[in-house]
């Protein structure tokens, strides 16, 4: 079974990658375009694919636009599971018969996908829920598929080595991973208890609680709201107050709680019937520690107020630039990119879109962008099209100015100073319990050795420089080794003693054979390392 699957991927990525090389020299038609047959063969290889593709959907930091737009249209085309087996997982699961756990249990579901299909249910004390079911062996046939393309990456980057430029295998590990935290029901519930805790005095946001009860790795029981989808033509009359509480909402969740919801696409936002906006779906969440919080901030104000210099300290502090940067051109790229925007009305300036700009900067410097800044930038363009749903006048720009200062200082507030001065006390508590022990040390040494006080001293453009030369200096002995053994060889040559193939003498032999194999090393070693 194994095999006829992997024969089924390397079936469809060689017909991919055939395709569009026949395309190029137009002995095909140019049409569907390449990013449309890639999105075309994810789908054919089914869920796991398709949640490939959704999830490399945010790596616009190293796809080109058109494959991020091809991506993002993929979509579940799968049928839903027999409701016999659905009522079977929800008791393996939650360890009770469903006829004790609800007073009714919808036959029909209300929605099928790759991860899960949904029903509706009511709880014995009257509550309308919804459950959510992951579609059985889904954990096992996700681990099946990513090693079989963890296989076909490693292949592949040995054919073609520029890829290694691009981390191919760490991006497939990282997605690897996340899908796996992405079809864990328990940590979806964590996530929802977060914002519904965060939220539960906002007057403008609702957020369905979870049952708690009612939880396991494949299934999850929360309450059901209704709604109009966030982009129903009816709610335009009430758009710039949805849009305000909406960008509100997320200022909130970037700045001052250090966790957001990273997929707001218009199907996960409803408005309830009081006006509320409803968040859905918490499969995907990014978390931003304090640290990136303030910085992020930092290139928010920058980019807002059109300062270059200022944009750059944060894109290198954010680690979206990097490396050994040129500032000058770093510099030079950044006051176009600000210019382009400067002559933009201010409603259309995109904070994500500039964000993606300056990432792609630092693609040359092979700049590993972290993840939960990729989830931010999906969510931020997604964030930014909702708004313009709403309200498509909104100033987003003008509003971020207006009102990150306000959300700043409230972060501040809600910092734990307490803990910090706890802990700078304990340490400084520690530092002086030492201190006594380690000067004792240090006299002892001086006394010693009689050579008066050491200075060590650490230079950051030096860092590598030991092992630098070290392996310099190991190429040169081995490089001169070689040369040795070749010259020995050719002198015991004319040697007597024992021969072999007939007039070659041994230790010449033997000579040359140690000295093509130093040399085999040594050229190893440079190859690896892509430097003579």
């Amino acid at each position: 079974m194994l095999i006829f699957r992997l024969l089924h991927i390397v079936f469809v990525a060689v017909k991919f990658i055939l395709g569009s090389a026949l395309r190029g020299l137009h002995l095909l038609p140019s049409t569907p375009p390449s990013a449309e047959r890639f999105r075309l063969g994810l789908e054919a290889l089914g869920t796991t694919f398709i949640k490939f593709g959704q999830a490399l959907s945010i790596r616009r930091d190293v796809l080109p636009d058109e494959y991020v737009a091809a991506l993002q249209k993929l979509q579940d085309h799968v049928s839903a599971f027999p409701t016999s087996v659905a009522v079977q997982e929800v008791e393996r699961g939650l360890g009770r018969p469903v006829a004790t756990l609800f007073a009714e249990f919808g036959e029909t579901p209300l929605a099928a996908a790759s991860v899960a299909q949904v029903h509706d249910a009511r709880l014995p004390d009257g509550r309308s829920v919804i459950v959510k079911i992951r579609r059985p062996g889904l954990d096992r046939q996700i681990d099946q598929d990513m090693r079989s393309l963890l296989w076909l990456v490693r292949v592949a980057t040995v054919i073609v080595p520029l890829l290694r430029h691009y981390q191919p295998l760490r991006i497939v590990r990282e997605i690897w991973g996340n899908l796996k935290k992405e079809i864990d029901f328990r940590r979806e519930a964590r996530n929802i208890k977060c914002f519904v805790t965060a939220f539960s005095e906002w007057p403008t946001l609702e957020i369905p609680d979870v049952i708690d009860d009612l939880v396991c790795e494949t299934v999850i029981v929360q309450e059901r709201s209704n709604g109009l989808r966030i982009d129903d033509p009816s709610l335009r009359s009430d758009g710039p107050r949805l849009a305000g509480a909406f960008v509100d909402a997320y200022l909130h969740q970037i700045f001052v709680l250090g966790v957001f919801h990273g997929d707001p696409h218009p199907g996960n936002l409803f408005i309830t019937e009081d006006g509320r906006i409803c968040l859905h779906d918490f499969g995907i969440v990014g978390f931003l520690d304090r640290a990136m919080r303030r910085k992020l901030a930092a290139f928010a104000m920058a980019f807002v107020r059109q300062d270059a210099d200022w944009l750059l300290e944060a894109a290198i502090d954010l680690g979206i630039l990097g490396g050994d940067l040129d500032r000058s051109e770093f510099r030079r790229g950044l006051v176009e990119i600000i210019s382009d925007y400067a002559a933009l009305p201010l409603k259309d300036w995109s904070l994500a879109e500039a964000f993606l700009r300056v990432t792609r900067l630092g693609q040359a410097q092979n700049v590993f962008v972290p993840l939960d800044l990729l989830i931010l930038m999906r969510a931020m363009f997604l964030a930014e099209h909702t708004v313009r749903v709403l309200d498509p006048d909104f100033r987003l720009l003008e509003s971020l100015q207006t009102k990150a200062p306000g959300v700043l200082e409230t972060a501040m507030k809600q910092a734990d100073w307490t803990s910090t001065i706890n802990r700078l006390r304990l340490d400084a508590a520690a530092a002086a319990r030492d201190l006594p022990s380690m000067l004792s040390t240090w006299v002892g040494q001086l006394v010693e050795e009689g050579s008066g006080l050491g200075l060590s001293l650490h230079v950051r453009e030096l860092k590598g420089l030991h092992e630098t030369l070290d392996r310099s200096s190991n190429r040169l002995v081995l490089g001169l080794i070689a040369a040795g053994l070749f010259v020995s060889g050719s002198l015991l040559m004319e040697a007597g003693g024992p021969h072999i193939f007939g007039d070659i003498p041994v230790f010449a032999a033997l000579a040359f054979a140690l000295g093509l194999w130093f040399t085999l090393r040594l050229m190893r070693a440079i190859a690896r390392s892509g430097k003579l």
